[in-house]
């Protein structure tokens, strides 16, 4: 009997719509090599899930190969011109710094360690790490979930196995063993006289 068809629309529960992803994720990728393979094409696929993570396949070089080939083909500027400068090391620095200083202010102003004002700027700058995080998290949230499901699968089947084995075992016994009334002159069978040892 075949598979009915699948309705194109968002999967509501998101443990099936992470399986979901995940299988058609690796079959997506399975047929880009298949296909490179096949007909010694030049493949790249980018993948983002909802949760924000980057999945890539480049079949020959790598993907920046691929894409500032891409870029000649289409005229867009030229791989050898830096699509943003370069910053000055203690550029950097500073601006890590003043990164590092906002998130701090912020998990202060979270957790109430501080009456500290943030401006509009560090809030949404907050806001945006926290939707970052949020993101690292829920994905991460869903592959743990994903191999737990798949962890309890292959126990299921292994009791599953062993159930059958047992099932099994106990009707060969069964037909084996006559199970006729055993009678004895004896009045408690089981007991063991005292006097014996």
């Amino acid at each position: 009997m075949g598979r009915g068809r699948v309705q194109m629309k968002r999967i509501e529960n998101p443990v099936h719509r992470q399986v979901t992803f995940c299988k058609r994720r690796a079959g997506l990728l399975k047929k880009a090599k298949e296909l490179s393979v096949l007909c010694d094409a030049e493949i790249g696929v980018v993948i983002f899930s909802a949760h924000g993570k980057l999945y890539e396949l480049a079949t020959k070089g790598t993907m920046q190969e691929l894409i500032e080939r891409y870029g000649k083909y289409t005229g867009g500027p030229p791989a050898d011109e830096p699509m943003v400068e370069p910053m000055d090391a203690k550029k950097e620095i500073e601006m890590l710094k003043q990164e590092i200083e906002i998130l701090q202010k912020g998990l202060r102003y979270m957790f109430g360690g501080g009456c500290e004002y943030m401006s509009l700027n560090e809030l949404l700058v907050l806001e945006k790490h926290l939707e970052i995080w949020i993101n690292h998290i829920r994905s991460t949230k869903m592959d743990i979930m994903f191999q737990e499901i798949q962890m309890l699968r292959n126990k299921e089947g292994i009791m599953k196995a062993a159930n059958k084995c047992l099932h099994e075992t106990i009707e060969e016994n069964i037909s084996y063993t006559d199970f006729t009334t055993m009678t004895t002159n004896m009045m408690h069978p089981l007991t063991i006289a005292n006097n014996i040892f």
